[in-house]
């Protein structure tokens, strides 16, 4: 039995050891598409007047930047036939537009040509609630009851069907983490939303942020965090592109990637105690 101990342990090692050396699998890259970053948020309280959309490419899995695209002609137009024009700020793939007019309930429409092809898209800017002052702190919350853990609030329309996207940044996680949310069974109430990591400390600030989305964006999402493998669900999903609501007019084989959104956001920080 000792000398089994001692096989199994050394067995244990090796493989530990072995685990060190980072092994590249040889993975096929398909061929780069245009990939539409196309968020148009209007945060309470400002002017939403400025407004980015991000072109790039698709790329391979081991590469650590996404090519910027240049030389687009990028315009959004909304029901009164006003036209927003979306520069190119340097060689970027960053287009800026200084005088968007957002207004709650007004469809867009954005036009994007690239390489003598036209790209579309429709989307209608959709209200958020506000988040209520009252946030509050538990430091035996999670679901081990080791974490801290916030608890927030906002105030659901009775009057409407809604649909949320949440956007959680903390100093504890290097990207933001998103969660979305019907009101189908919380139409007209007070509704809570939690919060929680197993590394947060008295003195981070936790950055919630609140979207009004639409139905068709909502259904977006929904395929997307299933197909990345991040939804709760437990039977993993069979990874597979998802497409948004953006049309390649001229070609639609050449389909790009992204979704043209327009969201009211709600924007509220918490210093952890």
């Amino acid at each position: 039995m000792k000398t089994y101990n001692k096989i199994v342990l050394i067995l244990i090692g090796f493989l530990i050891i072995s685990c060190e050396d980072v092994i590249d699998v040889d993975l096929d890259t398909a061929t780069p598409r245009l990939v539409i970053d196309a968020s148009i948020d209007w945060v309470k309280g400002t002017s939403g007047n400025e407004q980015k959309i991000v072109l790039s490419t698709s790329t391979g899995y081991y590469s650590p930047t996404f090519p910027t695209v240049s030389g687009a002609d990028i315009t959004v137009t909304n029901t009164a036939g006003t036209v927003f024009t979306f520069i190119e700020s340097g060689n970027t793939g960053e287009y800026i537009c200084t005088d968007f007019q957002p207004v709650i309930g007004e469809t867009y429409q954005m036009t994007l040509l690239l390489n003598g092809e036209t790209y579309s898209a429709t989307e209608t800017l959709t209200s958020a609630p506000d988040i209520m002052e009252t946030i509050e702190q538990d430091n035996e919350g999670g679901m081990g009851g080791d974490e801290i853990e916030i608890t927030f609030y906002y105030q659901d329309d009775p009057l409407a069907t809604n649909f949320y996207l949440f956007g959680i940044r903390s100093p504890r996680v290097a990207f933001p983490q998103y969660e979305i949310e019907d009101d189908e069974d919380s139409q007209g109430n007070i509704v809570p939303e939690y919060y929680s990591h197993e590394d947060l400390k008295p003195g981070d600030v936790v950055n919630i942020r609140l979207y009004g989305i639409s139905e068709q964006y909502y259904n977006y999402m929904n395929k997307l965090i299933i197909a990345s493998g991040a939804d709760t669900g437990p039977w993993p999903a069979t990874p597979s592109a998802v497409r948004g609501n953006v049309v390649n007019q001229s070609n639609g084989q050449n389909f790009a990637f992204g979704y043209f959104r327009l969201a009211e956001v709600a924007i509220r920080d918490y210093t952890i105690q």
